[in-house]
């Protein structure tokens, strides 16, 4: 996590004391070559650009061609309660066609993170037919994201009930995407 946007002119304005990308990007290469594998995140609806957006989806995809490292890219937008930052942020609709978008950009990630955390649990039921295929996973602790004043428990009852009502079947997995448990009937 913690790429925000993959630019330096975003990452100044969001957070200036974090690295730049290209040593955000160096970090997650070495891991990569170390065998450990990670995700990569978006945080999208503040300063930046539709191009912003896509140089940070070409970057991460250019490095995994290299490295196959990422298990999966989590698109999320930014929640302006609670922040210096302050604005709008992102409208469903605009969430919707960036996740779709990075389904079709990043065929090489194998998961695609619909992010329940800051979307809600109905917007990530969602995203499951707009090229998320995975619906999140439960948290024991997040504290970003509740710093902002978003929601961040859904029962795991609740999580399951959305995955079969949008169609499919809801599984437990692992950080490594290994497959834990089956919940339901099927689909």
């Amino acid at each position: 996590g913690g790429a925000e946007i993959l630019d330096d002119r975003v990452r100044h304005l969001i957070s200036p004391n974090k690295i730049s990308w290209q040593q955000w990007m160096d970090v997650m290469t070495a891991a990569h070559k170390l065998g450990m594998k990670t995700t990569a995140t978006m945080m999208f609806g503040h300063v930046e650009t539709f191009e912003e957006r896509i140089l940070h989806m070409v970057r991460v995809r250019d490095a995994q061609d290299q490295t196959g490292g990422f298990t999966a890219f989590i698109p999320w937008s930014f929640a302006p309660t609670n922040t210096s930052l302050g604005g709008e942020g992102s409208t469903g609709v605009e969430y919707l066609r960036t996740l779709s978008v990075a389904r079709l950009m990043l065929d090489n990630v194998p998961n695609i993170q619909a992010s329940w955390v800051t979307q809600g649990a109905k917007m990530a039921q969602v995203a499951l037919h707009f090229g998320a295929n995975d619906f999140g996973s439960t948290m024991l602790e997040e504290n970003v994201v509740r710093a902002a004043g978003v929601q961040t428990r859904v029962p795991l009852q609740e999580i399951i009930h959305c995955i079969e009502d949008a169609g499919y079947q809801a599984v437990q997995r692992n950080t490594h995407y290994e497959l834990l448990k089956v919940y339901g009937k099927g689909v």
